[in-house]
């Protein structure tokens, strides 16, 4: 079997290599491509021109269309993976990446091929951790404490004042219910909350099966009850810009959003309304529709908004990992012709 990788300044080749080789079936030819940026700067940059724009927006490595065109099996980190690629991988089986975000590749391709899309989500732990402590540190208003005790203020007045209380007393909602989504479920559980979830590929039976204490919801439904909003959704055409107006709208005046997922499936302007008029508790966004923040973006006049620089996924030990978590994920996958990591898999044939 042929495996193509690409790796490149964040993710390494030897690194795709070592999990390429743990891959089940024998020796395999691996074969790898480096998908270059000078610096790590350059790389971030490219990186969110494809998350903001699509498999397209970049160029994918020469030397990756000379080597797919009799590999079965293709694995990247981020180097974007467009149609024309797929299309040259006339004997490609399988695509897996390293990574949660797929605004990379191109799936309908891949779909149209009947080729699987595999992906790991790496840094789960670390971002369910980071979604939850926002939620603490916006209805509780430790950041804004802080920031005021460092300018010499000693606040204790704040928007949600006659409203705080304790987490245990509130109802999380999570919006979209994959693998970070059942992980936010469960620490809230943990910590006393009711936990109610809307997602429209998971059904309550398969929330029963593995004794999730979750009640799924309609959308609406979800909007109008929650205390706490979570959101754990990717981009796509159906989800971008999907909690609107007419969602924010629903929520109560004390409830709260929060977003570690992507900017896109969220409308910004909408947002901003609600937290300038106070119809809505307060929100916490650890992504941005344009990153680094501006100057003079409007987002940091408000004092009902906590945000971190995306910084809900960076632990040291997520990346150098990354690679054989995709190469177990793919095993379990051949194993059980099962997988919530494939992306397609319900658009596919097995």
């Amino acid at each position: 079997m042929k495996i193509l990788v690409i790796g490149d300044i964040v993710v390494s080749c030897d690194l795709l290599v070592e999990a390429a080789k743990s891959l089940p079936g024998g020796e395999h030819e691996v074969v790898a491509v480096e998908w270059k940026s000078e610096t790590r700067q350059e790389f971030q940059k490219k990186a969110l021109n494809i998350e903001k724009n699509g498999p397209t927006a970049e160029e994918p490595p020469k030397e990756a269309y000379e080597q797919i065109g009799d590999a079965d099996i293709l694995l990247s980190h981020f180097c974007p993976i467009p149609e024309d690629l797929i299309e040259a991988g006339k004997n490609l089986k399988l695509i897996g990446t390293c990574r949660g975000g797929m605004e990379h590749v191109d799936i309908a391709a891949a779909t149209k091929r009947n080729i699987p899309v595999i992906h790991c989500i790496r840094n789960a732990e670390a971002t369910s951790d980071f979604a939850v402590g926002l939620m603490f540190a916006e209805t509780r208003n430790i950041a804004r404490a802080h920031a005021a005790v460092k300018q010499g203020v000693w606040r204790k007045e704040y928007v949600n004042s006659q409203y705080t209380t304790s987490m245990c007393e509130m109802t999380v909602g999570v919006v979209g219910l994959g693998h970070i989504g059942k992980l936010v479920a469960k620490k809230c559980l943990g910590i006393g909350m009711k936990v109610i979830a809307h997602d429209p590929f998971v059904t309550q039976e398969k929330v029963d099966e593995i004794g999730l204490d979750v009640k799924m919801v309609s959308k609406e439904e979800l909007f109008k009850t929650a205390d706490i909003i979570t959101l754990h959704l990717r981009v796509t055409p159906e989800t971008k810009n999907s909690i609107n107006k007419e969602y924010i709208g629903l929520m109560k005046p004390t409830a709260y959003l929060i977003n570690t997922s992507r900017a896109g499936v969220l409308d910004k302007d909408a947002l901003v309304e609600a937290l300038q008029n106070r119809t809505i508790g307060g929100a916490a966004i650890d992504v941005f529709w344009e990153e680094p923040v501006p100057k003079d973006d409007v987002l940091l006049t408000l004092d009902n908004l906590t945000m971190t620089p995306h910084n809900a996924g960076n632990v040291v030990d997520a990346l150098p990992k990354s690679p054989l978590l995709l190469a177990r994920t793919i095993k379990e996958f051949w194993d059980t012709g099962k997988s919530d990591m494939v992306v397609n898999l319900r658009n596919i044939t097995i």
